[in-house]
């Protein structure tokens, strides 16, 4: 292989850097930092069309380690909190955590070098500025690769835009691959070199060109960044548990008619007091509920009524075969005259297991009346956290399990339907699946529910980078998403995506939230990622046409 310039590699460790700092770090992102996804790739589509130490394009191979260099770095930055998870919650020794999130960053990383590949490919074949052109192409491809070959399409591009009303606007249509596209194009179009003939005139007309961009721009924000309110039909209230998961949970264990007691309580006396936003931005308010002296909670003034009760993914060890979990919350139901839907671990008989049952990690429904309704179980499973894959080789990974055991996948999206509405939940990590999630208004549900255990996060980055992609998912099927996690961020979002009341985190407290329903259905609800795939397909071809040429001339 020929020398790569050490410029180049700095390029791609500055790129690296720069694509960090649009994410959540160690809390909520605030709005400027976001702007630096704008100039994210530029160093690294430099490097990658720049030529080596003979005054060479850059070979395949040579554009393939640029990009690995720039995406291990991201995922080390990104991803960091999966080395807390692993040795605090999960229970391993830290040099065994830190080798873990090593593999994890290196593995991954061969994305960003099948992107280095790819445009290394193009400069080669077509020219820099012609290559150039194929970026925003080749980017979103290789996120939906990431998406169905690893099932890992934690943090795309567009999600670091979700507070964006402009490009937002495009996220029920694309999904949030339209975002990263813009986003893409634009890093490209810094190095686009337009030769115009000089005229008497073209310094000027370029120049108010520009102005009137900005301008529209600035203007188109302010008209559309506050969109007309939906309304607000019902309410609900969100239970957050605030409880220690995995290894760090070493206190005093209450037993479970203690949880049920104290969560059901909850249930019916939501909290006075909660957040109007994001918990810990800047400008986000606590409001502090009054009630009139002759409204007080007391026997002759019962809690207020809602329309439904959600509690979280719960490490609490509630489970659907106990008589004791399914008579609380029966009578829970009853009590409060609402649907309850509730985290739980789900057992069905099975002769193939040594136990007699299969496990599921479960959302179970309530009726109103007190019966158990149906259930969904969770179909997308957190590989270290609820299932081991290749367990021989990653044995010592057996300490994670020690909470949530091993689970098996569900079979099917499953929607609940009560009062002329239909619930649709997602649990967890499913949220970072969009195409996935979107099937639940295809299926008819009218409001989303998800329910996470953020615990195993700590005070990372995570539980915000997190709570952002399911912001993304309410915009991409313009539905409310009423989110119940243990130790949070819970909260009620509406169908762009802004998160209109939410708790404090690391709080046991619960949220009474107003939302609405909606029966409009999304071209990306429709169709899911037709537009990733036409990208995917374009990028297919042209590459195809290159490695071919190379082929028969000898050159590859």
């Amino acid at each position: 292989m020929r020398l790569i310039p050490l410029r180049l590699w700095a390029m791609a460790v500055l790129s690296g850097i720069l694509q960090v700092l649009p994410f959540p770090i160690a809390g909520p992102v605030p709005v400027w930092r976001t702007t630096f996804c704008w100039i994210a790739l530029l160093p690294l589509l430099w490097a990658t069309l720049a030529n080596d130490k003979n005054n060479n394009p850059l070979t395949i191979r040579q554009g393939a380690a640029i990009g690995y260099l720039c995406g291990f770095l991201w995922y080390m930055g990104n991803c960091y909190w999966i080395y807390q998870t692993m040795y605090l919650y999960g229970g391993l020794a830290k040099p065994i955590a830190a080798g873990i999130l090593i593999l994890f960053c290196l593995y991954l990383g061969l994305y960003h070098a099948l992107f280095g590949a790819i445009l290394a490919a193009f400069r080669s074949h077509f020219g820099r500025q012609s290559a150039l052109v194929f970026v925003p192409f080749a980017w979103v491809a290789v996120e939906l690769a990431r998406a169905r070959i690893t099932g890992l399409p934690w943090d795309l591009l567009g999600i670091a835009q979700v507070d964006n009303p402009l490009l937002t606007r495009l996220a029920p249509i694309t999904g949030a691959y339209g975002l990263s596209f813009v986003i893409a194009a634009v890093n490209a179009l810094w190095l686009v070199r337009i030769r115009l003939r000089e005229r008497r005139y073209t310094r000027p007309a370029l120049t108010i060109a520009g102005v009137l961009i900005i301008v529209v721009y600035i203007l188109g924000l302010r008209l559309i960044a506050n969109p007309k309110p939906t309304s607000t039909t019902a309410t609900a209230t969100l239970v957050q548990e605030n409880l220690e998961v995995g290894a760090a949970n070493t206190g005093p264990q209450p037993t479970t008619q203690q949880f049920l007691d104290s969560f059901s309580y909850l249930s019916r006396h939501p909290s006075r007091r909660f957040l109007l936003g994001t918990p810990e931005l800047r400008d986000t308010q606590t409001l502090y509920l009054v009630r009139p002296r002759d409204e007080e909670e007391s026997d002759a003034n019962p809690p207020i009524a809602t329309n439904l009760i959600v509690w979280p993914e719960s490490p609490a060890p509630f489970e659907d075969i106990d008589p004791q979990f399914r008579n609380a919350m029966s009578a829970l139901a009853r009590s409060a005259q609402a649907p309850v839907i509730v985290g739980n671990i789900g057992f069905e008989p099975s002769p193939t297991n040594k136990s007699g049952y299969t496990p599921y990690n479960r959302a179970s429904f309530i009726n109103a009346d007190g019966t158990f309704d149906g259930h969904y179980d969770k179909m997308h499973l957190v590989p270290f956290g609820e299932y081991v894959p290749f367990k021989d080789l990653f044995f010592f990974a057996k300490n994670l399990l020690n909470e949530v055991g091993t689970f098996a996948p569900g079979a099917q999206r499953t929607v609940f339907s009560t009062g002329g509405h239909t619930y649709g939940v997602f649990i967890c990590y499913e949220s970072i699946f969009g195409d996935e999630i979107r099937q639940l208004s295809q299926h008819g549900a009218d409001v989303l529910i998800n329910i996470s255990n953020d615990g195993w996060y700590g005070d990372t980055s995570a539980a915000w980078q997190h709570l952002n992609m399911v912001r993304m998912r309410a915009i991409e099927n313009h539905r409310w998403v009423l989110r119940a996690t243990n130790t949070g961020v819970t909260a009620s979002i509406n169908p762009y995506g802004h998160v209109i009341t939410a708790l404090p985190r690391h709080l046991r407290s619960s949220l009474r939230v107003h939302f609405g329903y909606e029966h409009d259905l999304t071209f990306y609800a429709a169709h899911g990622d037709l537009f990733a795939y036409a990208c995917a397909f374009l990028t297919t071809l042209a590459l195809g046409y290159c490695l071919g040429r190379r082929t028969s001339a000898g050159t590859l």
